[in-house]
């Protein structure tokens, strides 16, 4: 069973010089609040923006993370359907399985250099922290994202990451980036439910051994497979990386 699309209306749409493509984005600030905010960026909005939203809310009436904005960045069409080009945005290498595979150095570009400084036009934002979460391949974008050398979002919330994707090559680069320094230039939460599948197990365990050292907060949901573990992951996550 697929995720049931967010019931939040679109705050604007979003033009990418970057990409070419437009983006619905969905907006939920906090009322009253001085800032500077906390903000989080999450893929697949469509989908995912209520369950960031809600655990957000909860967080902060609960005094376990400040003022944070959630902004969900998503296509107005479902999954596989023309107009969504998650398969293109979110994947940092070309597969001949994906004919428009590739583009995630270009949508990355697009959310640092126009998406997120028109939000601190909006809101007022943080700028020393900056959070990208997602969920599957949304999640094989936000490690992608990290693992820069300078990353732009330095907080980084990654839930039952996509890791098989081009042969496992974001291993790879969690190697590189182990073997050039010492910490990670931010924070990281790694997530997925213990029902999910064993081929996901086995290569979050893969990651995790790439990642050694590197301070990395990994969890697991008893329980959860791979369609139900995101509010628990945007729950638990947004509270350790913005806590």
């Amino acid at each position: 069973m697929k995720p049931a699309p967010t019931r939040a209306r679109p705050a604007f749409s979003s033009r990418s010089g970057e990409t070419g493509s437009a983006y619905t984005i969905y907006v939920d600030a906090p009322e009253r609040a001085a800032g500077p905010w906390d903000s989080v960026l999450v893929m697949d909005g469509d989908y995912l923006f209520d369950a960031a939203a809600q655990a957000a809310r909860t967080l902060r009436a609960a005094g376990r993370i400040g003022p944070t904005l959630v902004a969900g960045v998503g296509y107005g069409a479902g999954f596989g359907r023309p107009g969504n080009f998650r398969g293109r945005d979110y994947t940092p290498t070309a597969s001949p399985d994906e004919p428009s595979s590739g583009g995630a150095d270009a949508f990355l570009r697009y959310l640092s250099a126009s998406l997120w400084p028109e939000l601190a036009r909006l809101y007022p934002l943080r700028s020393d922290r900056r959070a990208l979460a997602g969920h599957s391949l949304g999640s094989l974008l936000v490690l992608h994202a990290l693992f820069q050398p300078k990353p732009f979002f330095n907080a980084a919330l990654a839930s039952a990451p996509s890791i098989w994707w081009d042969n496992r090559s974001i291993l790879g680069l969690a190697s590189r980036l182990r073997d050039r320094q010492e910490r990670l230039d931010g924070s990281l939460y790694l997530c997925a439910g213990d029902a999910d599948t064993p081929s996901m197990a086995g290569d979050l365990a893969l990651l995790e051994g790439q990642l050694s050292g590197l301070r990395v907060a990994s969890e697991r949901f008893p329980g959860r497979d791979h369609y139900d573990s995101a509010p628990p992951a945007m729950m638990e996550g947004l509270a350790r990386l913005l806590g």
